[in-house]
């Protein structure tokens, strides 16, 4: 068995392509199904989050399976003749082990020592054993690569400072407006992304902050913790109308807020200017609206600079967290090496009735 990755991400491809190729939880069903039976893969699992696309594989031999990846990942973004091209990598052992170590550790995150990476992987961990696509190797290799990132967590400074694209955009805000606690900021997005970013920005004191969520139950839950008001949908365009800062991170497809809507809104809002910082893959504002004026779009993408400053204060965090992951890699690998070889030593009772 031979452990392959092939994907992108924010380093390979810009936010245009990747929220094309990003899998919803709708459709985890029908992918994990094709990698399976169409496509042969005895273990196959698929990690998606706002800034890779990856799927890692478990095969007797490579034989075109490199390709076939690549072809499905196309056929899934709905990408002409290999449009993805050279914007995709693929990794074979041991750097397939060591790329996976990494994500998982927060290494090959936007932000770097990202936190919220260990709980996707380890949800992406547990997809793939639902749909019963992880077998033996990618077991053991999630297993190790959730415990290398916990062990990165808790024995570096790498997740100091700036630790999440949440936090990331607060800064980014605070760029903007300097203090923020005269201002109204919407969430747009309950899920983890907006939890994290709710609780970042009541610790700094803001507390003029709405959620607006499909599920307004969801919002009132976060609300009540931190502070907030919540709302549903429906009430979207009245909070549109009141806020001067918005952070959407709604996991949906589809423009939750669009170019002729907001402009719609701004002669209600006086023409004062708003910021839309926009977290979701795929996007939740339709990009034309940035070109309205006193409206101010930014998406992930757009957080680089801030990321970059924030990377380079951690740099021996980083040396530190690299230690730890080569011991992990060789300890896995080790083991790896032990197990291939195992299964294909015949076995005493065997070797005793051969001829």
């Amino acid at each position: 068995m031979i452990i392959i990755v092939v994907g992108l991400n924010h380093r390979t491809a810009p936010i245009e392509l990747r929220e094309r190729l990003a899998f919803g939880a709708e459709q985890l069903p029908a992918a994990y199904a094709a990698l399976q039976h169409e496509m042969g893969l005895p273990e196959s699992l698929i990690l998606s989050t706002c800034n890779r696309v990856e799927i890692y594989a478990g095969v007797p031999e490579l034989d075109g399976t490199r390709e076939r990846l690549s072809a499905f990942l196309n056929m899934h973004g709905r990408f002409a003749g290999g449009e993805l091209g050279q914007r995709l990598y693929a990794y074979t052992e041991p750097h397939s082990v060591e790329h996976l170590f990494a994500v998982a550790s927060g290494l090959d995150s936007m932000v770097l020592g990202e936190t919220d990476i260990l709980r996707q992987v380890k949800h992406a961990y547990e997809q793939a054993q639902r749909y019963g696509t992880a077998g033996k190797a990618l077991n053991v290799l999630f297993q190790k690569a959730l415990n290398a990132g916990k062990t990165v967590q808790t024995r570096t400074a790498i997740g100091k400072g700036c630790v999440s694209v949440g936090s990331v955009a607060i800064e980014f805000a605070q760029k903007i407006f300097g203090d923020l606690r005269p201002y109204t900021v919407l969430l747009l997005g309950a899920g983890k992304i907006g939890e994290l970013t709710l609780k970042r920005l009541t610790a700094r004191g803001v507390s003029r902050v709405r959620i607006v969520n499909r599920s307004r139950e969801r919002a009132q839950v976060l609300a009540s913790c931190y502070g907030g008001s919540a709302y549903g949908f429906e009430q979207l365009n009245a909070q549109l109308i009141e806020a001067d800062i918005v952070i959407t991170s709604a996991s949906t497809p589809g423009f939750l807020i669009t170019r002729p809507q907001v402009s719609s809104l701004m002669p209600l809002r006086r023409q004062r200017p708003l910021c839309l910082i926009d977290l979701g893959v795929p996007r939740n504002v339709e990009p034309a609206a940035g070109g309205l004026e006193h409206v101010h779009l930014f998406d992930i993408d757009d957080l680089q600079g801030l990321v970059t400053q924030a990377t380079d204060l951690r740099r021996q965090a980083v040396q530190e967290s690299e230690a730890i992951i080569r011991q992990k890699v060789g300890h896995f690998l080790g083991w790896w090496d032990e197990e291939r070889a195992r299964c294909l030593t015949p076995s005493s009772s065997a070797l005793a009735a051969a001829p």
